[in-house]
């Protein structure tokens, strides 16, 4: 140091134990992630194989999608189940949103196969809070009676009420498509059944109040589902193919 303060010639103005804590900070994180992308590849390879059975509801005849596709599907879904829980309990121990995009689209997958999978079962919408006792999983710790849903009050893992939306649009688009390669298989009561689901779920939409744009564009696309799925029940209809039975007058 000079007389009067300043630096010889060649002194590190900094302290480079500043960025060696910055390197171990960044080195973390990393960990994390990967932590975090291990599981989630594995769920990703799950939802390949649950979304490929599930695409054969569309040239599977109705009568056969029981031992063609749900229970071959509800088993991939249970694998899923079990991933998932296993994200939700790693993936605690650190901040929410801060992770939240290495997971959040095969979330938003694996509950829409879950709501289509439900659909073609039973014809009726599960909740946010049923999905998130679904995926519990069978290996989850006993504390945990369900994975968590649109937590407010801690930076923990969870399903967002945007995810659950997003996932039932697309569960929505799948559903629509479904309704024009019924009747390819000769199945007319299903576009009416579809119809009708899908303009109740767009009623619910319509009580929203949404400000995520990207969320409000896929609601917003439900509009053109409904038309297609309106499509083929008029031409159903001028062609004097609406079935008339006990249980299809039921379901309009």
């Amino acid at each position: 140091m000079t007389t009067n303060g300043a630096p010889y010639a060649g002194q590190s103005l900094i302290d480079t134990s500043i960025f060696t804590t910055l390197q171990s900070k960044i080195d973390e994180e990393s960990t994390v992630r990967d932590e975090l992308k291990e599981i989630v590849d594995k769920l990703s390879k799950q939802g390949r194989t649950t979304q490929s059975i599930l695409s054969r509801i569309h040239n599977v005849p109705s009568q056969s999608v029981g031992t063609e596709v749900l229970d071959p599907c509800m088993k991939a879904l249970e694998e899923q189940r079990n991933s998932v829980s296993s994200l939700a309990e790693a993936a605690s121990k650190f901040p929410f949103y801060k992770y939240n995009f290495v997971w959040q689209r095969e979330i938003q997958n694996v509950v829409s196969s879950f709501q289509l999978w439900h659909w073609l079962s039973s014809g009726k919408l599960k909740s946010i809070e049923e999905v998130g006792e679904y995926f519990r999983g069978e290996f989850a710790i006993l504390f945990t009676p369900t994975v968590p849903v649109n937590v407010k009050d801690a930076d923990t893992f969870h399903i967002t009420i945007e995810d659950y939306l997003l996932a039932l649009c697309s569960t929505i688009e799948e559903l629509a498509r479904l309704a024009t390669n019924s009747v390819t298989l000769g199945d007319h009561a299903r576009p009416l059944q579809i119809s009708k689901f899908i303009k109740d779920v767009y009623a619910g939409f319509q009580l929203l109040n949404l400000k995520n744009d990207a969320l409000r564009k896929r609601s917003d696309g439900i509009k053109y589902s409904i038309r297609n799925v309106e499509g083929v029940v008029y031409d159903l209809s001028l062609r004097g193919l609406v079935p008339k039975d006990e249980d299809t007058m039921k379901m309009e």
